[in-house]
């Protein structure tokens, strides 16, 4: 005697493989797009201001999750690990492009130097932390000449406060970075994420890979 379940399985009629093609796609699409939207996001960096940190060409992850999941369609974040600390290279949505629209704006990445509370001047050239000078291994100057304060703020900063939910970042390469010695604060909520490894490196004057920075984490 056929059991009732056998008489189930055996009456159902087999998936044709267009179909299964298509629900493997769309579940593989749907766990691509939790992943970048929650967990891990590529980024490529299109321009010097983060030199010799990171290189035109390189490519590199972001940890989207460590400063709290963000909401879709606010600025509330959940789950979050911690927030952002000085040292930290983060990606975040250009604060001059906000009022853009979606496809419009732009995705920078600087280091954080200024956390809320701190106090941050440039003088020759120099950051000035809460009163103290304030260098780190990464930092490059490649252009000598020290502009004075009528050039515009790049070697010449008054003392600023970060306020409450504000961060203050610039590029590795201080000589050539637009950054928030020109357009102000980072607010927490545009930041996307902490970058922390490259996982390709494309050099486009040589036209081949950059072997020695592939799966190098970033500092």
């Amino acid at each position: 005697m056929t059991s009732s379940a056998g008489t189930s399985l055996q009456g159902k009629a087999p998936k044709s493989k267009l179909r299964e093609y298509a629900e493997a796609l769309i579940v593989a699409a749907i766990l691509a797009l939790f992943i970048r939207t929650f967990v891990v996001q590529a980024f490529k960096i299109p321009s010097g201001s983060m030199e010799d940190t990171l290189l035109i060409g390189d490519h590199l992850l972001v940890n989207k999750f460590l400063y709290g999941i963000k909401i879709p369609f606010t600025d509330s974040r959940f789950l979050t690990i911690r927030h952002p600390e000085r040292g930290d290279i983060v990606v975040f949505e250009f604060p001059e492009d906000k009022d853009k629209g979606y496809f419009q704006r732009r995705d920078f990445i600087k280091r954080v130097i200024g956390t809320p509370g701190d106090v941050i001047e440039v003088r020759n050239k120099q950051v000035y932390l809460n009163g103290e000078l304030y260098t780190i291994p990464q930092e490059i100057h490649k252009e000598s000449e020290i502009l004075g304060e009528k050039y515009g703020p790049r070697d010449f900063m008054k003392p600023v406060t970060v306020p409450e939910g504000k961060y203050f970042v610039m590029g590795d390469n201080r000589d050539r970075s637009y950054d928030s010695r020109f357009w102000g604060f980072v607010d927490e909520e545009a930041i996307k994420g902490l970058a922390f490894i490259k996982y390709w490196s494309w050099d486009r004057d040589d036209l081949k890979p950059r072997w020695s920075r592939i799966g190098r984490p970033i500092h």
